[in-house]
């Protein structure tokens, strides 16, 4: 996403990084998710998890894998934006994401409405109120192989695909990510 921004850093992290990334590791069978000394619940696709090769559109699958963090949307008026590292923007009003595999803009953002269904990154429920975009079949996206993988706030629920965390463990955990950090998924 071209249109992330960074705001600066914030000051000192309890995770040291060596050479190379920092994995947020979730445990697709224990439900957790671990970053460093932090250990905390997570909820994941519906449909368990998959090989990425397997990971099809619609499928509630979470795809197991080491995704690049890409960066941050987050609701105005519902999160703060101050500390952060990793890029980020505003969400705005016609903001969605192309899971139609016919889409030639398949697994981007694109602007509502538009003639291909896209998902709206605007929800009734606070879900999207952060979403932190995962490098999953981006470079380039594959027809069909999944869209709009996130790391999002959790409903209490399994997602439809993606990574979730309470809203309090996000707020913990958003600062402390760089751009250099990965999810892994296993």
């Amino acid at each position: 996403m071209s249109d992330f921004k960074s705001d600066g850093t914030s000051d000192g992290s309890k995770i040291t990084q060596k050479k190379g990334r920092t994995l947020v590791r979730v445990d697709s069978g224990a439900g957790r998710l671990t970053f460093g000394d932090l250990t905390m619940a997570c909820t994941i696709g519906r449909g368990g998890v998959c090989a990425a090769a397997d990971k099809r559109e619609g499928d509630g699958c979470t795809p197991i894998g080491t995704w690049p963090i890409r960066g941050v949307l987050l609701r105005r008026g519902k999160v703060e934006a101050s500390g952060l590292r990793l890029p980020w923007r505003w969400v705005r009003a016609n903001d969605g994401w192309s899971d139609d595999i016919a889409d030639p803009a398949y697994n981007r953002p694109v602007r509502l409405p538009r003639t291909f269904s896209a998902e709206s990154l605007i929800r009734s429920d606070d879900a999207y109120d952060v979403i932190v975009v995962l490098g999953h079949n981006d470079a380039p996206p594959v027809q069909g192989h999944g869209s709009a993988i996130f790391f999002h706030l959790s409903e209490g629920r399994p997602t439809a695909g993606c990574v979730a965390i309470e809203r309090e463990d996000m707020l913990c955990l958003l600062p402390l990510l760089t751009p250099d950090d990965a999810m892994e998924i296993r």
